[in-house]
């Protein structure tokens, strides 16, 4: 994924905004969508040339200063904000390698196994499921296999039907990989998966050009499992401070809702037809 990162996320943004909405009148025929270069170096108090200069990569270190100006003037979310400064290389690194084996450690793994009523899994910053207990073993078992959330989102059948608001799934899980962009855009694995599913899928290749960058936190899953109907869930996600780049996500039902109820018998299911073998450890 080698290129002008900082200047191809400028570029979009920019894309994004009409005069209208930061403000401006707007004067002419326009040859593109969204805002000009030079109405951007006005909104953020800088020279229209040195901005040109930025989009087109001929100008790779904007001070910090500079960046708050252009994230003020493009609208940027936190999330996006953060990625603006990460692909500046302003924003600290937190020390997650790109070659490092990802591994879970034991005590965040019987953490995990501690939730029996509830799914849990640690991913990393690709979106590969790295450690999973019994619940998200039954619930991610459409999938074959239940590797990463963007390859199950976009090239696994199973994804067509699981994920009851599947364009919503699909803008998140590829703003997730954005992200993950951000802190490391020649990564190794990043670089593979982004080219994959490109060639797989003409949706993903589509959201990956629009360059919106989201984090986990938290937020609401309306998934649909086979074998027992819809749950709606909700999920939080945390840091592992001891492994940068991994977080632990659990999913959570209401209690005494139909999808507290579903998850149970979804449990048991599980049980039921794999009690007698060990589990994998991803």
């Amino acid at each position: 994924m080698n290129g002008n990162h900082l200047g191809d996320f400028l570029r979009t943004r920019r894309a994004r905004l009409r005069p209208e909405d930061v403000g401006m009148a707007s004067y002419g025929a326009r040859r593109v969508a969204g805002l000009r270069r030079e109405e951007v170096a006005v909104l953020a108090g800088v020279n229209a040339d040195y901005y040109t200069r930025l989009e087109q990569g001929r100008e790779r270190n904007p001070s910090p200063q500079v960046l708050e100006a252009l994230g003020g003037a493009l609208r940027l979310d936190e999330d996006a904000r953060a990625h603006l400064f990460r692909l500046a290389g302003t924003a600290p690194r937190d020390g997650a390698s790109a070659h490092a084996v990802e591994q879970v450690g034991p005590a965040l793994r019987q953490l995990m196994d501690g939730y029996p009523n509830t799914p849990a899994f640690v991913m990393n910053r690709t979106l590969d499921l790295l450690a999973t207990n019994a619940l998200a073993d039954a619930l991610y078992s459409p999938f074959e296999p239940a590797d990463n959330l963007a390859r199950m989102t976009f090239a696994d059948p199973a994804g067509r039907h699981f994920f009851a608001d599947r364009d919503r799934a699909a803008q998140a899980a590829v703003a997730n990989l954005r992200q993950a962009a951000g802190f490391d855009p020649d990564n190794p694995r990043l670089c593979e998966l982004v080219r994959t599913l490109t060639e797989q899928s003409a949706d993903f290749a589509r959201l990956w050009d629009t360059h919106t960058v989201r984090g986990k936190t938290r937020d609401a899953k309306q998934l649909v499992h086979p074998d027992v109907g819809p749950l709606a869930l909700t999920y939080q996600a945390f840091d592992v401070r001891d492994a940068p780049g991994q977080q632990l996500v659990i999913y959570h039902a209401e209690p005494g809702s139909p999808s507290a109820q579903a998850l149970d018998l979804l449990g048991s299911l599980h049980a039921t037809r794999h009690g007698a073998e060990p589990r994998p450890h991803h």
